[in-house]
């Protein structure tokens, strides 16, 4: 195993030899890409031949339209790199890359975690048991471990035969013959603000070693992308933190409740394309009874946008924890509820509207009432079919004012499953909003009868059989599901 010791971040360059293959010649010096000069001018004598003077002008144009090719191929590679949107496609671009450069056919990257160990490895040309072979390398053997590393971290790492190699460690060697791996090279890829932030191995079919350019070409390659992957590394924890915070916002679980079943799914768009965000809940009441309630929180003023999302979150969090009190308060009367959640809307969030359906629910009696505010109708599920439960026409909270709106009482059977859902799941069964409501309907009718049974179950089902047409809006909507089966 061959290493190198200089710094990560700034990795040395080498000028690749006159003839060999793969490169024609190394980035870091290079001739001025003009004509050549007097010493470089053959000068010839009266009795030579004339078209011998042409002979050095040849070579050098040669020379310097290889170096051309290898700057073109070097920034067409850092281009898709520059082009990639999300944390795992510049991951996946930089493993490919990577290999085209090095002429490997095979890679696998990790990230650093936080605590300094390697993360899940992501690979190229290696299947998924092959990155778990890989990963029972114990770690003072691991490459890219030592590649991690914030002290005594190797500039490379380079062995010509895994296999052989008695620097690699015995578990290396024995998967490398059993997985096939010939020659492999290795990369940092850091930088001197952020330390090590990923390593890469990429490995060879057969015993090889990459040429002095090609390794060149590479180390530049990983330059360029250390810094752009930091920012990627960032974005995502910062994605992830408000996503668990958002998450956290919602019940973390659902309450038992003697003959009332309930089961909700959520998959939240990402707050990058989001202008909104959803909510549901299920409030166990004093009485015994219980309050179910859907709804989705948006707008940030005029213009509002995917920017505004993190801000609708917030107060989703805020409404969402008002109608519980309100729940508690009043809870038989729907509209009351909803009256005083629009009253608070419009009093402390001024520049947004929420649509929400609650409904109050006696389990032993199986008696529902509830009521709408420009929300989607909720659907009762039985074992006969399944029927939009109409409620009255009524606009968003905050967007009249007065909203006002009547409530509307049933009575389920036994085994029937109510279910509340927002307007991102039924635009995910449409491409309309109605024929999206129309969709889900039918697929919650159509469902087997062991799915209909258990709500867990049908709400998976649900997301899984709802089509997903050119028109959705699956990746800026919040789809939201809640059931409640009554027993």
């Amino acid at each position: 195993m061959t290493e190198s010791h200089q710094s990560a971040a700034h990795p040395s360059t080498t000028t690749a030899e006159p003839g060999r293959p793969g490169c024609s010649g190394g980035l870091t010096v290079l001739d001025p890409p003009g004509l050549p000069g007097p010493a470089d001018a053959p000068t010839g004598t009266a009795d030579g031949p004339a078209d011998d003077r042409t002979a050095p002008s040849t070579a050098v144009q040669d020379r310097l339209a290889g170096r051309l090719s290898d700057i073109t191929s070097l920034h067409e590679h850092t281009e898709r790199l520059a082009r990639a949107r999300g944390l795992a496609a510049t991951l996946d671009t930089v493993l490919a890359s990577g290999a085209a450069l090095l002429g490997a056919r095979r890679g696998v990257l990790v990230t650093r975690l936080p605590g300094g160990g390697p993360g899940q490895p992501i690979g190229f040309g290696l299947d998924r048991s092959s990155l778990g072979a890989l990963e029972t390398v114990p770690p003072e053997q691991s490459l890219l471990g030592r590649l991690l590393g914030e002290r005594d971290r190797p500039e490379q790492l380079h062995s010509p035969d895994l296999a052989t190699d008695p620097g690699v460690g015995a578990r290396l060697r024995e998967l490398a013959v059993h997985l096939g791996l010939g020659g492999a090279y290795g990369l940092p890829l850091a930088t001197t603000e952020d330390g090590p932030l990923a390593a890469v191995l990429w490995f060879y079919d057969e015993p090889a070693e990459p040429t002095a350019c090609q390794r060149e070409l590479a180390h530049h390659y990983c330059e360029i992308a250390a810094p752009l992957l930091a920012k990627q590394l960032e974005a995502d924890r910062i994605l992830r933190t408000t996503e668990a915070l958002r998450r956290g916002l919602l019940p973390d679980r659902l309450p038992q409740t003697a003959g009332l079943r309930l089961a909700a799914r959520l998959v939240p768009a990402g707050l990058d394309r989001s202008c909104g965000s959803d909510w549901y809940d299920a409030i166990p009441l004093p009485d015994g009874t219980v309050g179910l309630t859907v709804g989705s929180v948006s707008g940030d003023g005029p213009g509002a946008g995917p920017g505004s999302a993190p801000g609708a979150a917030a107060a989703m969090g805020r409404v969402r924890a008002a109608l519980r009190a309100y729940a508690v308060l009043e809870g038989e009367d729907p509209v009351s509820v909803l009256g005083d959640l629009e009253l608070l809307l419009k009093t402390t969030e001024p520049t947004r509207s929420a649509t929400a359906v609650y409904a109050w629910i006696e389990p032993e009696e199986r008696r529902i009432t509830l009521a709408g505010a420009g929300h989607c109708p909720p659907v009762l599920v039985g074992r006969h079919g399944a029927e939009f439960v109409e409620t009255s026409l009524s606009a968003p909270l905050g967007m009249l004012a007065c909203w006002e709106a009547p409530g509307v009482e049933l009575t389920a059977e036994r085994g029937d499953t109510l279910l509340l859902y927002t307007e991102g799941l039924a635009r995910r069964c449409g491409p309309t909003l109605h024929a999206g409501q129309a969709n889900l309907r039918r697929a919650a009718a159509d469902a087997p009868r062991d799915v209909r049974i258990d709500p867990d179950r049908l709400c998976a089902h649900l997301l899984a059989v709802c089509p997903t047409p050119e028109t959705s809006s699956t990746d800026t909507d919040d789809l939201m599901l809640l059931a409640a089966r009554f027993e």
